[in-house]
């Protein structure tokens, strides 16, 4: 009985959905626009970048070059890290 449970387990866990892991990743661009009112940036890359509510916004203006980490969660790119390409 032991063995027939723990097959329907090994099955279930198998054939279950995995869209709950995030993705994550890095792009290198130049900041475009920056809204403090939306906590987001917009990069050249053509894509928007949101950030947490304690995202320290010092030092970032358009036209800086900087390395994003991000995590992609429900189809938002929502930032881990931020490092100013010297």
């Amino acid at each position: 009985m032991r063995f027939v449970i723990a097959t329907l387990l090994a099955t279930a866990s198998f054939l279950s959905p995995i869209n709950g892991f995030a993705e994550s990743a890095d792009v290198e661009a130049t900041i475009k626009n920056i809204d403090m009112t939306n906590l987001s940036l917009t990069l050249d890359d053509g894509k928007t970048y949101q950030a947490s509510e304690e995202f320290n916004f010092d030092g970032l203006k358009a036209g800086v070059k900087v390395i994003v980490f991000y995590t992609e969660v429900d189809g938002k790119r929502v930032i881990n890290d931020l490092d100013i390409v010297q």
